[in-house]
Order: C-alpha cells, then structure tokens, then sequence
C-alpha cells in the first residue's frame, strides 16, 4: 500500500481595471515648482532576515515549489485621516503624502485595503531614485474598493493623492499592509539571476517554438510577500475572457489585492538583464479550486491591454500523456524562464493529488516561485499546472503537476465550456473582428452560498469586442426553480476593447440551488455577430431559514486518501472537501454547513479503496443537526465511497422524537396514503418539496384522523421531501414518484 506525505503552501496575485491600472504623469511632489513641504514619514520596524531565510530554506529542502517568499508583511493603519501631511495649492486643490520607509528594505510594496478615488483625482507612488508607479485613478481597480500595488526598489516611498477642489473630501485610502522586501527580486544588489544556473531565458533560441505559450505566461505576486506562477487560458467561447490559471496551494490572502506582472523577461539570451516591470493587472476574482489536482481558476478583474501582446493558451483535456513537456515560470522570483523535458511524464498521486510526473528535466528546471506555472505537451497545448517536488539545478528529477483533465472535470468545464478534449490557443491580436460584439464577462456580488439570506443584487461586466463603439445593449436574467425574470438594459459609451460594470435589480432567490442566468443580446440594436460570448451563469445556493448542521469527520492515518461530497437529493453539489495530511489518526475535522430545509445525500470517498477504518486508523464520521442530535452515521469500514443520507427542518417547531410518518406505498407512482403518528392528528398541513427545498403542494387537513390520502401524480419522478405540521410538531418522510 503506498503512501504519501503532504507539502503544503499558499500565494498569489493579480492587478487593474480597463487592463492597465497606471495611466502616466508626474507627481506634483517631484516638480521643484510646487515646493511642498517634506511629508510625513512612518517608518515600520525592522525585520529578522536571517530568520526569515531558515524557513525559507526549510520549505525548498521539502520540495515546496511556492510560494516563493520575498518579503515581510508588516501590518498597517494609514489613511488620509490619521496619517501623512495634507498641503493645498494655489487652485484650490489638495495634496496628501506620506513616506514609508523600511530599514535595509531592497524594495517596498504594499495594499491599499480601502481605495475610493473620486473622477479627476489621482494617486502616485514613487522613489528616492525617482521611479514613478501611476497615476493611479478611479479607472485602475476595476471597481473595486481595495487594490495592491507592486514593488519600486529601495527601502524608502512616498505615496502621493492629488485631490481636485471639486471632489473635494470624496477619496478614500488606507493603506492596511506595507512588505518589506528582504530579497533583492528588484535586481538592486547582484543584478538578476537568482534562479539557477541551468535555467534557460525565455529569450534563446530554444524558446523560439513557444513564444505564443511564453506570452500567456505572468508572475503574482500574492498577500504582498510571496510569488508564484499562473497562465492566461482560452475557454471554448474564445472570446478573451481573461481566465487565469494557478495552482490550489498558491490561493491566500485578498485575491482583490494581487498583482500580476506580465512579460517580465530578459532581452538578451546569456545574460539576466532586467525587462519591463510595469506590464501588470491587479485585482482577480477566485472562480473555481479543487486540492484533488492542485488547480485553482482565477478571471482577472480586467483585461490586459492590447499593449501587453499577451496569448491564451489552448489546453488538452483528453489525460493523453505527452511525449515531451515544456515548462514556463518564474523560478525563485526570477525573469521568466523555460525547461524542457524529452520523455513522457507518467500519472501520479503526490501528496493526495492526482499528478503528471515529469521523471527528469533535460534542460533547465523548476524551483520556489514556479509553482502554478504550465505544463504543455508536444502539442502546445497545456496539461497541467505545478505543484511541487524535489528538481534543482543540483539534482533535476521529479516534479509534479496538477493533471488538467482532472481539473476539467472536477471545477473547469462549468468555466471554461464543453467543446471537445483539446482546445487551440487564442490570440486577441490576431483574430477574427467583428462589428457588433458585445459579451458578458463576469457576473458580479453574487456568492455560491446564502445563509438565512435570499437577496442579491448582481452587477455584470460587459465588454465591447466589437469594432463599433457599443452604445446600447440588451440585458435579460432568469433564476431557475420559479425565481424572478426580467430585462435590465444597459447604454453609454464604450470603445472596443473597453468593459464596464452594469448593476441589476436586487433579486429575491427561492430556496435551494438555483442558477442565475445572464444574456446580452441587439448592441446598437443590431444582430450580434458573435453570440458565443452573450450569456453567463452563476449557481447559488440558498438556505432562508438556514439550518446550520455540523459534518464531523475524524480522519484515519492516511488522510491524503480522504475526500467528501455534500449533494441535495436531486444531485446538486453543495460542498466538498479533501485530500487532508497523512499521519492524523484520531484527528477530528468539523465542517460546518448552513442548509435549507430538505434531504441530502454526504458521500465520503478513500482513493486506496480501503475506507478510513480499521486497519490503518480509527477514522469515522457523523452528520449532527443543530440541537445536537444525529442525523446519520458511519463506522468508516467500507471500501472506496459510502453515502450517508439525512434530511433538516426548521427548528422552530418541535421534531417529533417518537412516531413518523408513515407512506405506503413507496416508492409510488402518484397516489400514496399517509399514517399520522398521534401528536399530528387532528388539523395540520401536509407540505411537498422537491429535491432542491421548493414547496410543490401544500395541502390543509382538518378532520381528526390519522389517514390522508394525496394524489401526486401531477409531479414528475424523483425523490420528494413529506412535511406534516399540527399543534406546533412537525415529522418529516422522504417519498419516492417511480412511474
């Protein structure tokens, strides 16, 4: 029986609003004109570098790929209200600087954890060396009301916000989190390179066959202080929707406040000289993560401008193995890189996830900070994202990635789309153009769960792709399972290539899992010439009344083995879980649910197909409703999966300890008679709900009896919840409709 151990991790990143968050100009502090006074200065502690490199060490020495740790986040509280120096010009306008300054620091980078610029105010960062990061505006965080911002070399900044007379007292900033960089990643000291010496320059020859591939390609920077390594990915609807692609183990922090840099590369072959460091996208919203292939799909919260000249990568979702594989990253922090491996990669279980095993690398290698990044087969087409492993320059072998056909099936397909087991990359600079193209790209504030909560009110963004400057477009939305409809249609202004945020009404959703369904459809009244791109969905589930219900799993030895499944009765998944670490015997792992009332089906899986009890630990699990009681059980003696039904009501009515309800027959094929234990005969309600919490029928009984009889033959087959409710007690009974 083989087993594994579980590295672990976290990190990263992303950055801007209409693709670029820095629109130019000069801080009004540097022109010798304005002569400001000096700002105010907070200088943060200083930092335990050696310290700080031990763990570093430590994690490499286990084969933990990323993230790659740079930095020291000191914790802040800086605003315009408590902090800095405020000086108001002869117009009338006002400017705010502060200096931050971290002792021995090779660069500083920091979040802004509240961002509110008014039209027309701007925000600079900027050096004793005079490297300028802006003008940020109100344009640079895509609507968002917090934004992190990348590093500038040197251990002193000066933030600068320019405030015009007429907005006067409208911004908003404070600044939450200040890194303290105690590598050189800016190249100040020793100059690039710190990566090792057998890693090759995206920029050689040998990068010649992938240079669409290495534009897809860009370094995050995550929670300020660690960096990994992700992708641009085409999706079936190839229409530049700017999904990213990572690892599982690099997700942490505010994802609102990663950074992405783009195209950070060295122009020359056999040196490691420094490329542009101000190609970046900040802000992403989180879509989609599954531990069981170490994959994480992120959409950037803007698309990088056409300036950028990034690619999407096609992918090969077949689980064909390759015959060579390439890698493209950032290994240590580094400008990117690219390796090569000659022979097939091999399927693999690395630390509970389901793995490519890339045997020895021919040419270059991977290391801290290239985690998440690529793996393409011969084809150019991606297969897999990195997880970890042992390769180093020093001793090249065995690296594995997270296998994308398995990603594809878990979370990516409801992202990505169904259109056949391989997909080509897609280039937004060479590709067909349309004149009236308007698409939705994102569904916005809208969260996969409610609790004791049915309303939202969702924004979308919609993008321009069309040649024709969009000025009208017609928007509808749906809610399945009987919820609302209606029209919201949007107009205004927007270029090709430009997106903006569009607000719907506020949506009052039924219980249950519901999918919100969003189409755009008549830009400027016309045909849209490229309908792929209209419509996009999101899948909510409600519970109002919540019923929270604890899962309280206790793991055996190998919890890596380990993974659980939360579905309604009509097969909607709720949550999962899993893999966990090995060596946990006895641990106990409570995972809370908030529910609606309904019946659900929690299957627990073990991939060695030996269950979690009894020959290698004492695991087991219990589902335990919100007084305490449990609502099932299993000793964890089975073999590969077992599955535990139960159902939840309200708790503001007495369940019934004693008698239930009795259903004959059942299954049924539409007519069925009911027994009513004692405490509910007498007047009542009889209620039906469908496998998704929705009331069907509902049907009053007064008469003293203990039998009712109930035709539901109306319904169609599936399983049904029975609700019976007199004198403030309740019993509760699955029905089966079987024709």
């Amino acid at each position: 029986m083989t087993r594994y151990t579980l590295p672990c991790i976290v990190l990263l990143a992303s950055l801007s609003a209409q693709g670029q968050i820095s629109f130019g100009g000069q801080p009004i502090g540097m022109k010798a004109k304005a002569a400001l006074p000096e700002p105010a200065q907070v200088t943060l502690p200083a930092v335990d570098v050696e310290a700080l490199m031990q763990e570093d060490a430590q994690r490499a020495a286990e084969g933990i790929k990323g993230p790659y740790r740079f930095g020291f986040n000191h914790a802040t509280d800086l605003s315009l209200e408590n902090s800095g120096t405020w000086y108001t010009l002869p117009n009338g306008d006002r400017v705010w600087r502060i200096a931050i300054a971290c002792p021995e620091a090779y660069s500083i980078n920091f979040e802004f954890h509240d961002y509110v610029i008014p039209e027309g105010a701007k925000v600079f960062v900027y050096n004793d060396m005079g490297d300028v990061l802006g003008a940020f505006t109100a344009e640079s965080n895509g609507g968002y009301t917090s934004m992190g911002v990348t590093q500038l070399a040197g251990d002193r900044i000066t933030i600068e916000y320019v405030e015009p007379l007429a907005v006067r007292g409208q911004g908003r900033l404070q600044i939450g989190q200040v890194t303290h960089a105690y590598r050189d990643i800016m190249g100040l000291a020793k100059g690039l390179g710190d990566s090792g010496s057998c890693n090759n320059n995206v920029i050689c020859p040998e990068g010649d066959p992938w240079r669409d591939q290495i534009r897809s390609v860009a370094m995050i920077t995550v929670g300020g202080s660690g960096l990994c390594t992700g992708t641009l990915i085409n999706n079936c609807a190839q229409d530049g929707t700017p999904f990213f692609l990572t690892a599982n183990h690099c997700l942490g922090g505010n994802v609102s406040n990663w950074v992405f840099r783009f195209n950070w590369e060295s122009p020359v072959c056999n040196a490691n000289q420094n490329g542009p460091t101000n190609q970046t996208v900040s802000g992403c919203t989180q879509l989609a993560n599954s531990a069981a292939s170490d994959v994480a799909l992120l959409r950037l919260n803007s698309t990088p401008p056409a300036s950028y000249n990034v690619y999407y990568s096609g992918w090969d979702r077949s689980g064909t193995p390759p015959t060579s594989s390439v890698g493209i990253h950032h290994p240590s922090g580094d400008i990117k890189k690219i390796t090569f491996d000659n022979n097939a990669a091999t399927q693999a279980n690395w630390s509970g996830a389901q793995c490519w095993r890339i045997a020895n690398w021919e040419d270059g290698t991977t290391e801290p900070g290239s985690s998440g990044s690529g793996l393409w087969n011969q084809d150019k087409r991606l297969i897999g994202q990195l997880y970890g492993g042992q390769a180093s320059c020093q001793n090249n072998v065995n690296d594995y990635y997270g296998r994308f056909n398995v990603s594809y099936t878990n979370v990516l397909q409801a992202h990505l789309g169904n259109c056949g087991n391989t997909l080509d990359g897609y280039d937004p600079n060479n590709s067909a153009t349309y004149q009236y193209d308007a698409g939705i790209e994102s569904i916005n504030n809208v969260p996969a769960q409610l609790c004791n909560q049915n309303t939202v009110t969702p924004s979308i963004t919609i993008k321009n792709n069309g040649t024709a400057t969009l000025t009208s477009l017609n928007i509808a939305y749906t809610v399945s399972g009987g919820g609302p409809s209606g029209n919201a249609n949007w107009s205004g202004s927007l270029a090709t290539g430009a997106s903006t945020n569009h607000t719907l009404p506020t949506l009052t959703l039924p219980n249950g899992s519901v999918t919100l369904t969003v189409t755009a459809s008549q830009p400027n009244g016309q045909t849209d010439e490229n309908p792929a791109n209209n419509s996009r969905q999101q899948n909510v589930s409600v519970a109002s009344p919540g019923i929270n219900v604890t899962f309280n799993l206790t793991l055996d030895n190998y919890g890596s083995e380990t993974t659980w499944t939360l579905t309604t009765a009509g097969g909607a998944t709720l949550a999962s879980g899993g893999p966990y670490s090995d060596g946990q015997n006895g641990t106990l792992v409570p995972v809370q649910f908030c529910l609606a009332e309904g019946c659900y089906n929690l299957t627990v899986n073990d991939s060695y197909g030996d269950g979690i009890c009894c020959q290698y630990g004492q695991g087991h699990f219990e589902v335990v409703g919100p007084s305490g009681n449990v609502l099932a059980s299993n000793n964890g003696n089975f073999s590969s999966s077992t599955t535990a039904n139960f159902c939840v009501s309200a708790t503001s009515i007495n369940e019934l300890s004693g008698g239930i309800l009795s259903i004959s027959p059942n299954p049924s094929t539409g007519r069925l008679v009911v027994e009513l234990p004692a405490d509910l005969q007498g007047a009542g309600t009889l209620t039906l709900y469908d496998a998704v919490g929705r009331a069907v029928m509902r049907q009053n009984y007064a008469q003293a009896t203990g039998r009712v009889e109930l035709d539901l033959s109306p319904h169609a087959d599936g399983t049904y919840l029975l609700e019976a409710i007199s004198h403030g007690a309740r019993s509760m009974q699955r029905v089966v409709l079987s024709r």
